[in-house]
């Protein structure tokens, strides 16, 4: 098997080392990730400017854009050969809810399901890479396990409770759960007087019941959520139709 890794932290994060070494011991595997944290860049190419790849000591490649940049030019130039999986991570930090719409974490297994290839999104719920060593454990073994009952292409996303392995209480095929509202940006000022903004932090979870990824970490359990990517509001499209006739 032929896996591409990426992540949103970058290169140099402890989680894609861990990641990349859990999995090489199962797979050939390539690693093109970001030169710097990414977080947050959601499915964002860079359009504006050419974009360099460079190779580390460690062997990983680095490029000066987003997660979906990187998978992106591996895919369609960088690659001698057309991976069986993508995988992304380990992050740094739960991506649940909402959460995976923001992510780069999410967005370069995307890029690589748009190009009709499987791949897996891998995030620790706290940050701090605590029990990183049960996360990368965690990772290889759901890659191992293929996903041959799932039709087409799948892209799944993956957190991982910190906790020891032996304390994980196994995988839970779960939906995305729903938070509230963000909290309000955090106004500041710069040296020269000038208002500047940081975005405030995520709202709490406000659909969390059984079955989400939400209840499923909080209770030990390893989230495993099926993602799909069309956007198109279904259920709408009658009364739409009904309103422009």
């Amino acid at each position: 098997m032929k896996i591409l890794v990426s992540n949103d932290d970058g290169y140099l994060a402890p989680g894609i080392v861990a990641l990349a070494d859990a999995l090489s011991a199962i797979a050939e595997i390539v690693v093109v990730a970001p030169d710097s944290n990414r977080s947050g860049s959601s499915n964002s190419l860079t359009l504006d400017r050419p974009l360099t790849v460079q190779q580390a000591a460690n062997g990983f490649y680095f490029l000066n854009g987003t997660p979906s940049d990187c998978v992106h030019v591996a895919l369609t130039g960088g690659l001698a050969f057309k991976p069986d999986l993508v995988v992304s991570g380990i992050n740094q930090g739960q991506n649940m809810g909402d959460d995976t719409l923001y992510s780069g974490t999410v967005a370069a297994a995307t890029e690589g399901f748009l190009f009709g290839i499987p791949a897996i999104a891998f995030s620790q719920v706290e940050k701090g890479w605590q029990h990183l060593d049960a996360a990368a454990r965690v990772a290889r073994e759901i890659v191992e396990r293929r996903f041959d009952m799932l039709q087409g292409p799948y892209l799944l996303n993956v957190n991982i409770p910190n906790l020891p392995y032996a304390s994980l209480k196994g995988l839970r095929p779960t939906r995305l759960g729903k938070r509230h509202e963000s909290e309000p940006v955090i106004k500041a000022q710069d040296p020269h007087g000038r208002d500047i903004y940081w975005i405030g932090p995520a709202g709490r979870a406000k659909d969390a019941g059984p079955g989400t990824d939400f209840h499923a970490v909080a209770n030990g359990h390893v989230s495993i959520t099926p993602l799909q990517i069309d956007l198109t509001h279904a259920a709408q499209l009658a009364a739409l139709e009904q309103r422009l006739t």
